[in-house]
């Protein structure tokens, strides 16, 4: 199995086109051409990660943070960075970040941190803007149940928790086709109208390469008549951080020693108790501070995320519980979940957890 092999299905778990326009995911490092020996599932991808790799006979390491985040202008070993990057060149293993194209995922990080906590009635805190689009195209009504279910099997028409979703009307078409045509229905130079049904589909747009093909190859028409649009809405599906809800309240004190041991957390820093109940949770794996609005907008009466600064805990407002659980703390059963989801997809190969502790803060 080559390495491309295995990314084929990383962006199956989590497509790259998910990601922050600001991250740097995928391939960071390696040749995907290269025959892969084994993986290595990690959260931070480390000279000891590197390590262990060569170690375990693992050529490809897949990671969540990505160790190559900005450019480097000069690779000379002189920071931690540049020396994985050296370590892995030298010894031909490839490394691959998946960050936040998982953070906005609906199974992704946060999904697996509502789980941690026992959440039910999940739903994304932060929808994505302006990642639907929609394709409408035309065709005779003898052709129409075919491109639907092209379209429908390359990943358009699913709206929620609804597949093979379409809006379809019928009209006239007209066409004449010049001296070089072949058309379906009718002669060259002969004006032809005709019944057609337009096909209206929605998708998410990294699909669109995807569908197109689909739609030529399932089409009628020598010449296919289609037209893409972007759609100014929400994606609920994807986006940053959760929210959901505890199977029975807890008082706030209980509920943060609750979330220490369920997240593993050696310390949490928190906002003023407000004396109330907690119920509504929202949690942001990762440094979440730009959703502390989002949090109460939602009406969270907690919401658990990471690298909260000083003047941050003002914006609780007496309005919602805010708790810093850690970074690594949030995130920490990511691995496990590539884990899982790579030893279900490719069988017989090995898939291996790394047994680093990659976390840089520890705790008196």
């Amino acid at each position: 199995m080559k390495i491309k092999e295995i990314i084929s299905v990383l962006e199956e778990m989590a497509p790259l086109a998910y990601a922050e326009d600001f991250d740097n995911v995928g391939l960071l490092v390696g040749d995907q051409e290269a025959e892969a020996t084994g993986v290595l599932v990690c959260h931070d991808a480390l000279e000891n990660i590197i390590d262990e790799a060569i170690a375990k006979k693992c050529n490809l390491v897949v990671c969540f943070h990505p160790i190559l985040f900005s450019g480097l202008k000069k690779i000379t070993g002189k920071n931690y960075v540049e020396r994985t990057v050296i370590k892995a060149i030298k010894n031909d293993i490839a490394i691959y970040a998946v960050h936040t194209a998982l953070d906005n995922h609906q199974e992704g990080v946060n999904k697996i941190f509502c789980d941690a906590l026992g959440l039910i009635n999940t739903k994304i805190l932060i929808p994505k803007q302006n990642y639907i689009r929609k394709l409408v195209t035309y065709t005779i009504p003898e052709n129409a149940e075919e491109v639907r279910n092209a379209l429908f099997d390359a990943g358009a028409g699913t709206i929620g928790n609804y597949e093979n979703c379409s809006f379809n009307s019928k009209g006239i078409g007209t066409y004449m086709g010049n001296e070089h045509s072949n058309p379906q229905v009718g002669e060259r130079f002969e004006f032809v109208q005709g019944d057609e049904i337009k096909i209206e589909v929605t998708f998410e747009k990294h699909l669109e390469n995807k569908i197109l093909k689909a739609l030529f190859k399932s089409h009628a028409y020598e010449e296919v008549a289609y037209e893409i649009y972007d759609l100014q809405n929400q994606h609920q599906n994807i986006g940053l951080g959760m929210i959901g809800e505890l199977k029975s309240p807890m008082k706030e004190k209980e509920f943060l020693l609750f979330a220490k041991v369920k997240m593993q957390s050696d310390g949490i820093r928190h906002s003023n108790f407000l004396g109330k109940e907690i119920k509504k949770v929202a949690v942001l794996g990762g440094a979440g501070s730009f959703a502390i609005k989002n949090a109460i907008q939602a009406g969270a009466d907690a919401f658990l995320t990471a690298d909260l600064k000083y003047h941050q805990f003002y914006e609780a407002e007496n309005k919602l519980l805010l708790a810093d659980i850690g970074h690594f703390e949030s995130e920490r059963y990511t691995k496990n979940y590539i884990v899982d989801y790579l030893r279900k997809k490719i069988l017989n190969f090995a898939v291996i957890l790394s047994e680093e502790n990659s976390n840089p803060v520890k705790y008196l």
